[in-house]
């Protein structure tokens, strides 16, 4: 039966949502009665990062509890990952089939992307924590000293502690700015009507996603990002090709811009902006923020804890250990960012430092990076200004998408993959791809370089045909050319001339 209690907000009352709400908020959750001797692990938010940090330690044999404040699954289930990807899907599907979106295509796009996070839930769910041992405590966890715990009007001890309390939206300091106008991406899934015209404040990841979801889905947009190219991050031919093909979507690109005063407008708001070179502009509609987030740190009381905070972050070494040494960080708290699979990364990594005194180092860990528009960008490693700034010089090999078979056949010829090599070795040190399916393409790279393989290995390696793959193929190729240096090729020239000469002065054979 549906859950009738109240759904949390910012979710809309509907059925899919109530299941959602059922499986990670279950209305009437008893509170768990702490054992005498407290628990050997205390994890501190149920998103990626607390889900299999509580896995992997109950699956070990801990005695294990979790404490979440508001929706289990954490960002990557209820605002992010998984309703985004969902939506984006609808929207390249409607693309694709060149229909004009109307309302109700919007609505029913929405509803979709709301409907898969619902039916992914239960992975995420308070019953699948249970049934592995788990203790499941909601409300807000605070510390009362060094190794001790209150959530749900309970007390306990505890051995060690993560926290992996999330992000909170970022809200940048722009003057006149009501937050309540706003839209962050949570309240952005949960529509029903379509704004006529849509403000994207954010120009990474998710306002590059976000911005090209709904110009596909029919809202008239405008894409704003203080930096001179979206996705600043990431190199700078791979902002301006999604550039490109947002400027093709109908999305407005406003990069170098700051915005330097907000005022209510009807249902919106209206931005007043003014770029580097001192050109004013105004901009209207309905405003979604996509500027970063933040750790959530806020009601925790790291202070009794002995916890430092250094920028709004858990001052924490590599092995994610705090001024506490029973306490250890992951996902967004820790020095590795926010990703889901960073998330999952630094949950483990904690896991072991924290209950077999590990030493292991998340400084060592291979992170890729990945944005899902059309077309995809992502990278891994280092750039070559990055390297550099290392002192380490860098050998690029880049082959075009379009000369990629699969690319072609698939009419997406767009991008490119650029390898970093080493220069004088055959190590990876970097990567980006951008090109349909570049998330899955920088897979490949990832193993490379966190398994030291050396980019030569895939010169060799014999891919299905025709994949995307192929381009990683072309770039070992090129690797290995460009190691024939004069002196290579004269050493095989001579080898060769002492074969035909072998072949000359051998005596013709007699026929038979």
């Amino acid at each position: 039966m549906p859950d009738p209690a109240p759904l949390p907000p910012p979710l809309r009352d509907e059925p899919a949502n109530r299941r959602l709400a059922s499986a990670v908020r279950p209305a009437g959750w008893p509170v768990p009665e702490p054992p005498p001797a407290g628990y050997d692990l205390v994890v501190i938010g149920g998103g990626t990062a607390g889900l299999v940090a509580a896995h992997g330690a109950a699956g070990l044999g801990a005695r294990v509890a979790l404490v979440e404040r508001h929706l289990l699954g954490g960002e990557c289930l209820n605002a992010g990952c998984v309703p985004s990807k969902a939506l984006l899907a609808q929207a390249h599907r409607l693309h694709a089939a060149g229909a004009a979106p109307d309302a109700a295509a919007f609505a029913a796009a929405l509803a979709a992307a709301r409907a898969a996070r619902a039916e992914m839930a239960p992975h995420d769910s308070a019953a699948r924590l249970r049934a592995v041992g788990v203790d499941v405590y909601f409300g807000q966890a605070r510390f009362e000293g060094p190794e001790r715990l209150a959530a749900s009007g309970r007390s306990f001890r505890f051995g060690r502690a993560i926290l992996a309390t999330g992000a909170r939206d970022r809200v940048p300091p722009i003057a006149g700015l009501e937050v309540a106008r706003a839209l962050f991406p949570a309240q952005a899934f949960e529509l029903v009507e379509r704004p006529d015209q849509l403000i994207v404040l954010g120009g990474g990841a998710v306002g590059c996603e976000l911005a090209q979801a709904f110009a596909r889905l029919g809202s008239n947009v405008t894409l704003v990002e203080r930096a001179d190219a979206l996705l600043p991050d990431e190199e700078p031919d791979a902002g301006r090709l999604v550039a490109d093909a947002l400027a093709d979507d109908g999305v407005r690109v406003r990069t170098a811009a700051r915005t330097v005063r907000a005022e209510p407008i009807g249902a919106g708001v209206r931005l007043h902006l003014e770029t580097a070179d001192g050109e004013a502009a105004v901009v209207e509609g309905a405003l979604l923020i996509a500027a970063g987030r933040l750790p959530a740190l806020d009601g925790l009381g790291l202070e009794a804890a002995g916890v430092a905070v250094a920028d709004g972050r858990p001052l924490a070494d590599d092995h994610l250990q705090t001024t506490n040494a029973r306490v250890f960080v992951a996902g967004d708290a820790s020095p590795a960012g926010g990703t889901t699979h960073a998330a999952d990364a630094t949950a483990r990594l904690a896991v072991q430092n924290a209950l077999f005194a590990g030493r292991k180092r998340a400084s060592l860990l291979t992170l890729p990076r990945a944005v899902y528009t059309a077309p995809e960008v992502a990278s891994v490693g280092l750039s070559p200004e990055a390297a550099a700034a290392l002192g380490t010089v860098v050998v690029t090999y880049e082959q075009p998408m379009a000369e990629v078979d699969r690319a072609r056949l698939d009419g997406t010829p767009a991008g490119f993959l650029r390898v970093h090599v080493a220069r004088g070795s055959d190590r990876v040190v970097g990567a980006t791809a951008v090109a349909a399916g570049a998330g899955e393409l920088i897979a490949l790279v990832t193993l490379v370089i966190d398994r030291n393989i050396g980019l030569q290995a895939l010169s060799t390696l014999a891919l299905p045909y025709p994949t995307r793959a192929q381009a990683l193929t072309r770039v070992a190729d090129q690797h290995m050319r460009a190691r024939l240096t004069p002196p290579v090729q004269g050493v095989l020239r001579a080898w060769f001339a002492v074969r035909r000469l072998g072949r000359t002065a051998a005596p013709a054979e007699e026929p038979a």
